[in-house]
């Protein structure tokens, strides 16, 4: 079960592209043309380019930083703002090509950064960056000032010698204000389209990274996932996303919503990417207290990527966790048999045993710590924010409601804002019985009981069509088992229903990344199931 299906289950609960320095403040989304049938997508010299193909030439002269970043840039004029119009990049980084340039002169003087040098990439706009851009989680109340500093996993992207290229659109707050809201949509960003048909949804609140990386916008992107929105996107979007165990990654300088639940985590086209991007974002971070064990996971995720590495393994096949849609299951049949095929033992059916029975406690938890941490991260970002609290960005919103409210409103803003301290009760014992059900009673009894490598399950159904008068129709989908247990999932594509993509989900217990990074890439060798969108019109 996905956040938004808990939401609407619990009942009492439950936009223009900036492609030059500066912000574009969009009205309201409406209705536009859509591209027509034969709108394919247009060439592209690096199209489902890796990270090590890009390496590869830029070390050996035949490639520059900067001409890659150039192209990049050229692609989401023609692809992004225009053409297909798909809306996933809310903001470049003006300083880009001067960027790229100084990885260039750096790499022809042999100072090579880390294992993206030179490398661009797109993080969410909900992590802070110290630079021209702004940090607003997709809404106008935080359009400013720039944030004072960088989150911890872009100070460690640009250390690694990343080319920090722009800002993607969300689902603004996260998905975490209506619940009725519309997964893709910001009141800053408008509407972020499905790359492989255009009147579908993306899906979850990293909908713009999911739709960029897989429409080829640049080398890799980073999400973040409270509840679904790396493994979401990612799945339905055509992509590897990975959801790292809550602390393997730091937190600090992103705009939160759950401070067990909120994780960063790489959104990339193939295993490998993902592999070397969470080996860049991963540590002990000062700045984040949830991230003191960091120190000790010292896995190298690349070594783990054996294209042989599903011999032996042990797969659990939680049968509880499909039943989306009879092709989503065909499909899913199918991959068991490749991972049957590939000497896995396949364990049929070995069910998470508490699926579901943690949902309205996990709500009151997001609640509860959403409050909090809003509040402390809208006081860190001291003047450069012109609202400091919960209740002021609830006044912002309906003072501005036909930019901000005109779909939907702001149940859940006002939910968290009722609630008190994380001394409360409700609180506290939501949250015990939260980590008993999933962790104690759920995925690690399961694992022990059956000597688990992995539990598998397809990570999603078809995408719906964006509906912005009803909200989601959330079509299945299988995040909150490792979300709520702040455990790690991997999803990889799996195939395609009527030229949509679905994924696979790989789920373990704490730090056991490498794990299931290794598990992916041997399935991902054996299928070859990604394949680049062409951006559909729509389905009839």
């Amino acid at each position: 079960m996905d956040r938004r299906d808990f939401l609407n289950a619990a009942g009492t609960v439950a936009a223009g592209v900036a492609l030059t320095p500066g912000v574009t403040l969009a009205a309201p989304d409406v209705p536009v043309a859509l591209a027509s049938e034969t709108d394919q997508a247009r060439a592209f010299a690096f199209e489902e380019a890796t990270v090590a193909e890009l390496t590869a030439r830029m070390q050996a002269g035949t490639l520059t930083s900067r001409a890659l970043t150039a192209a990049y840039l050229a692609r989401i004029a023609a692809v992004d703002a225009a053409g297909p119009s798909l809306k996933s990049v809310i903001e470049v980084n003006p300083d880009a090509l001067t960027i790229a340039a100084e990885r260039d002169a750096e790499r022809r003087a042999g100072k090579i950064r880390g294992p993206l040098h030179g490398i661009p990439v797109l993080v969410k706009d909900n992590l802070d960056t110290a630079d021209k851009m702004q940090t607003t989680a997709g809404s106008l109340a935080l359009v400013g000032k720039p944030a004072p500093r960088d989150a911890t996993v872009v100070a460690k992207l640009r250390e690694a010698g990343a080319v920090l290229l722009g800002k993607t659109n969300l689902s603004e707050w996260a998905n975490f204000r209506s619940t009725r809201s519309v997964s893709g949509w910001s009141g800053r960003g408008g509407q972020t389209r499905h790359p492989y048909v255009l009147d579908r949804n993306p899906c979850g609140s990293s909908s713009g990274t999911g739709t960029a990386i897989s429409a080829n916008l640049a080398t890799v992107g980073i999400g973040t996932e409270t509840d679904g929105s790396i493994i979401c996107p990612s799945s339905i979007c055509g992509l590897v996303g990975l959801k790292p165990t809550v602390g393997l990654v730091s937190r600090a300088g992103i705009i939160p919503i759950s401070a067990t639940q909120d994780t960063a985590g790489p959104m990339t086209r193939t295993v490998a990417d993902a592999a070397v991007v969470l080996q860049v974002i991963r540590g002990r971070d000062a700045r984040d207290a949830a991230t003191a064990v960091a120190a000790s996971q010292t896995a190298d995720y690349l070594t783990a990527l054996r294209a042989d590495a599903l011999a032996g393994a042990r797969i659990g096949v939680s049968r509880n966790m499909a039943g989306f849609h009879p092709a989503v299951d065909a499909a899913f049949d199918k991959a068991l048999d490749v991972l049957r095929g590939a000497g896995a033992t396949v364990i049929d059916p070995c069910n998470v045993p508490t699926v579901g029975k943690y949902d309205a406690d996990e709500l009151t938890v997001l609640l509860y710590e959403f409050k909090d941490g809003l509040n402390a991260y809208l006081a860190s970002r001291g003047d450069t924010v012109a609202h400091r609290t919960l209740d002021e960005l609830i006044a912002y919103n309906t003072a501005h409601a036909s930019a901000e409210m005109p779909w939907f409103a702001q149940e859940l803003f006002e939910q968290a804002n009722a609630k008190g301290a994380l001394t409360d009760a409700e609180y506290t014992q939501a949250l015990a019985r939260c980590r008993a059900l999933s962790r104690d009673d759920g995925l690690d009894a399961l694992f022990r009981e059956h000597r688990l490598d992995a539990v598998v399950a397809p990570s999603n159904g078809p995408s719906w069509v964006t509906d912005w008068l009803n909200g989601d129709k959330y079509s299945g989908g299988n995040s909150s088992v490792a979300a709520v247990a702040g455990y790690p999932s991997l999803t990889v594509p799996m195939a395609f229903v009527s030229g949509l993509p679905l994924g696979l989900s790989f789920i373990g217990t704490a730090y056991s990344e490498a794990r299931l990074l290794g598990l992916g890439y041997a399935f991902e060798q054996k299928t070859k199931a990604r394949k680049a969108p062409t951006f559909r019109r729509t389905l009839a």
